[in-house]
């Protein structure tokens, strides 16, 4: 990159985990490279970038108006902008093919009050401050339908696509109409995914069933960002609690199953012999 420091400007690019591609400059025209065009005008600026040398985890901040069309409150509350990948550049406006990477890392948290947001960038190193290893527990750790749980969750009576009949609390209770064939409880603990309206792409976790009348009320942990509407539709997938019993007579999966069903509770470290009770050093599972 040249020397000069009079036509030098950032650039941000910003890529959802949904694959949509935003471009942001702080210069006062339009800039295009990479195929991607770094709009002006949107009020982006970034603190200083942090570079360390080694492995310290090289974090700055972002922030800006939501004036840009294509960056919205809605979709930040709706957590579309949730770990996005970012690269910054310093680039030569007069020529942009002059230009260096700055900053290669994703959002962290994000921030926002005033019609304004602060978003923290997180580097690449982030990841090597995370805590690795296995738990060792009754429970298994895998995810429903994950590579390590290995089940299909596309097989027959395991979901179901329905529409929406009402909303309440801001989506965090949804109606649809009774599905029979199912049993009660099955889809606690499964995952709501929606796939029209204004919560498209967005999921959540049930919490909790009811069956009023002939209807099937779900209850959320959480609200999704996007409150849905009356007629959207939604995908059901089958839940599970973790549990070895679950995964043995729900999902015939016990051969993937991750957990530890027999590690002893911590009840058992406080448990002393007592005369008369069957203490004889066998299995805790023994008949």
């Amino acid at each position: 990159m040249s020397d000069t420091t009079t036509t030098r400007a950032r650039a941000w690019a910003l890529t959802r985990r949904d694959g949509v591609v935003l471009g942001f400059t702080d210069h006062d025209r339009d800039l295009g490279f990479d195929g991607i065009v770094f709009r002006a005008g949107t009020g982006m600026t970034a603190r200083a970038i942090v570079a360390g040398t080694g492995l310290a985890v090289d974090n700055t901040e972002a922030a800006g108006a939501l004036a840009d069309a294509g960056l919205t409150e809605g979709d930040i509350l709706a957590g579309r902008y949730d770990a996005a990948a970012l690269t910054v550049w310093e680039v030569d406006w007069t020529d942009p093919d002059q230009r260096r990477v700055l900053f290669r890392g994703a959002l962290g948290e994000i921030t926002r009050a005033g019609g304004a947001f602060k978003a923290e960038l997180r580097g690449l190193t982030e990841p090597l401050a995370a805590t690795g290893g296995r738990v060792f527990g009754a429970l298994c750790p895998a995810v429903l339908g994950d590579a390590a749980c290995g089940f299909d969750l596309d097989a027959s009576g395991y979901g179901q696509e329905a529409a929406l009949s009402a909303v309440a609390e801001e989506g965090a209770v949804l109606d649809i109409p009774l599905i029979p064939e199912f049993a009660a409880d099955w889809f606690v603990d499964g995952v709501v995914r929606f796939l029209t309206g204004a919560a498209e792409g967005l999921s959540a976790v049930v919490r909790r069933e009811e069956r009023p009348g002939d209807g099937l009320r779900l209850h959320l942990w959480t609200a999704p960002g996007v409150a849905p509407a009356p007629g959207d539709t939604i995908r059901l997938t089958a839940g599970c609690d973790k549990r070895f019993e679950t995964c043995r007579i729900k999902f015939a999966n016990t051969l993937n199953f991750r957990g530890f069903p027999h590690v002893p509770r911590e009840d058992w470290l406080m448990a002393t012999p007592r005369l008369g009770d069957a203490n004889s050093g066998g299995s805790l599972t023994d008949g």
